[in-house]
């Protein structure tokens, strides 16, 4: 999916310039990054406010248009206000397609109700990580990695080396030796006592 947004260049710098900026329905924001100098431009808050709320915004390479000429960046922070529902700035980083970028993009777990630790077992998943810092080129970058909890049994955990991952996608944390946990299969307490009643029961009757 292919995410555009539109800018215009920014001339007044200062809080002053940037509070007038934000009265009128914009959003200061900033491009740096690549061989450019770093570029102040503003944005309309309220398209800006729902592409926020895209998940895929966050980990796509977004085609951001300043003035008309297009360019290829990734969202780097967001600064939202404290109590309002305000954006009050936002950092892009220009994109070079020849080299690695490193990016965290969300985990979606699919399969859950088939687990045999969830079907058989009555667990629960749990999930440790709900996002993964990835290395790989810009045209590579998916926007979520599919975790697939099918063969996941009760006491089993399913680490980062068991993630299939997209051609041309390295785990970060793989590649310095740290193979993170990802999910485990929880019994809960209730379903222990009950299996504890049962045997107690069956125990009783021999």
């Amino acid at each position: 999916m292919k995410i555009e947004i539109s800018a215009d260049k920014r001339t007044l710098q200062g809080k002053g310039a940037s509070r007038r900026l934000r009265g009128s329905g914009k959003v200061p924001a900033i491009i740096y990054g690549g061989d450019q100098a770093a570029q102040s431009i503003e944005m309309d808050h309220n398209d800006l406010y729902h592409k926020l709320k895209l998940e895929a915004f966050h980990a796509s390479v977004l085609s951001l248009s300043v003035a008309g000429k297009k360019e290829p960046v990734l969202l780097r922070d967001i600064q939202m206000h404290p109590f309002k529902q305000q954006v009050l700035h936002v950092d892009f980083q220009r994109v070079d397609k020849n080299k690695k970028i490193h990016m965290k993009v969300p985990l979606h777990f699919i399969n859950a109700e088939a687990a045999p630790g969830v079907k058989t077992s009555g667990g629960i998943v749990s999930h440790i990580l709900t996002e993964v810092d990835i290395s790989c080129l810009p045209d590579d970058l998916p926007e979520f990695i599919s975790v697939d909890l099918a063969e996941l049994t009760a006491g089993h955990t399913l680490h980062l080396s068991d993630l299939v991952m997209p051609k041309g996608v390295e785990t970060v944390a793989l590649g310095k030796g740290e193979n993170l946990p990802v999910a485990t299969i929880v019994i809960p307490r209730s379903v222990l006592s009950e299996e504890a009643g049962a045997e107690g029961a069956g125990a009783e009757k021999k």
